[in-house]
């Protein structure tokens, strides 16, 4: 109830994204209804996927990821950035990452894609903007490294995993994603440049010092 009660937008999309990807796990045709077909998209056909596909997943493990970052960053940043804010910045970069995946496979009739990781990798980088210094993992590696390091180290690997990676991972959302997380922030909050810098330098002088 207390998150209901500080990030109640933040909470509604949480809800709504395990509930419906937990039901299309049963229903194979809601399941093809509501993923992203890029060749059909880009042919003006099943639009409203590039929002309904992000709340599905390909399986418990892919839901369970997608939601636990969510669920570690999504409900303060709505504290920092307020709550018509936030829900603009999940649904357009939901929208946006998705994008440059439908110009990539718009002509492979075969190609599909789901899953909520570019709305999520937007709340993890504009979580970042707010609060840089803050320590971050990359898992499986057991040493907290700042937040600011995390998000470089992050569009370095997707930056090359979406060229190179054979995974049927689409990397080009994460990428993306975080791209959108960044400028709409920016965008929403100008304020935040000065303060993320100002963070960040004193951060990187407490390090030196």
């Amino acid at each position: 109830m207390e998150y209901i009660t500080f990030a109640p937008v933040a909470s509604f999309i949480f809800a709504i994204t395990i509930a419906t990807s937990l039901l299309a796990f049963s229903n194979d045709n809601l399941y093809g209804k509501m993923m992203l077909h890029p060749y059909s998209v880009y042919r003006k056909k099943n639009v409203y996927t590039l929002i309904t596909s992000g709340l599905i997943h390909k399986d418990w493990m892919h839901l369970f990821f997608n939601m636990l970052s969510y669920y570690f960053f999504a409900f303060q940043l709505e504290v920092y950035i307020g709550h018509w804010q936030f829900g603009l910045l999940y649904i357009a970069s939901l929208i946006l990452s998705d994008l440059p995946s439908v110009a990539k496979h718009k002509n492979d009739f075969w190609y599909n894609s789901l899953g909520a990781s570019g709305a999520v990798s937007a709340v993890i980088f504009s979580y970042i903007m707010y609060s840089p210094m803050t320590r971050m993992m990359i898992m499986p590696l057991p040493i907290p490294i700042p937040a600011i390091l995390f998000g470089v180290l992050y569009m370095i690997y997707c930056s090359y995993a979406s060229r190179y990676s054979k995974d049927n991972i689409n990397h080009d959302a994460h990428l993306f994603g975080a791209l959108c997380g960044i400028a709409i922030t920016i965008i929403l909050n100008p304020a935040i440049m000065p303060i993320f810098l100002r963070q960040v330098s004193g951060g990187v002088q407490s390090i030196l010092h």
